[in-house]
């Protein structure tokens, strides 16, 4: 079991029981949507496979959303196993964000999450990306796109005829989060 996914199996032992002295919140349903151009098309790969969990401690909220790389689907079978192949999937499996908020957050409108995201053998760090917020009851929606390069992963751009496609690699983010 690799380095990153037993610190994701710990953690996500490890929230429930900390949950227990202010709040746990549980990711309902997600579509991550990544976008990449190329001068002859345009191509986005779809997942709805991310598990999450977060709990709200003296104020700070942590979050912590997986996803795996390989269940990103482009309805292009060669193009989605290409795109295991450069990011390295097989080694790398998960992609983990990680957030932390505070706790009054969730009475605005929007927020500027810091994130840090590891991703093909990779760690980055976003700051301040604006995101989104409906609050409906127990429930929270969250939406937003991550500004995610290429390069910021050291991905080598896949090209088509001799001619990569462009280093953005935006990452739209729907997310819905429940309250235990």
């Amino acid at each position: 079991m690799n380095k990153n996914r037993r610190a994701l199996t710990f953690l996500l032992l490890l929230v429930p029981g900390l949950a227990q002295a202010d709040s746990l919140w549980v990711l309902e349903q997600s579509t991550l949507t990544y976008h990449v151009s190329h001068p002859l098309h345009q191509s986005e790969g779809v997942s709805k496979a991310a598990r999450g969990r977060g709990v709200c401690h003296a104020g700070q909220c942590e979050f912590l959303i997986a996803v795996p790389v390989k269940s990103f689907d482009s309805a292009d079978s060669n193009r989605d196993l290409h795109m295991l192949q450069v990011t390295r999937g097989a080694q790398f499996p998960m992609v983990t964000v990680r957030t932390r908020l505070p706790e009054t957050a969730s009475a605005s409108a929007t927020i500027q999450a810091d994130l840090e995201i590891q991703f093909a053998g990779q760690t980055v760090a976003y700051k301040q990306v604006p995101f989104q917020l409906t609050t409906q009851g127990k429930q929270i929606r969250i939406s937003g796109t991550i500004p995610a390069t290429l390069a910021d992963f050291k991905i080598d751009p896949p090209s088509l005829l001799a001619v990569p496609v462009k280093n953005e690699m935006p990452v739209r983010v729907e997310l819905t989060w429940h309250q235990q």
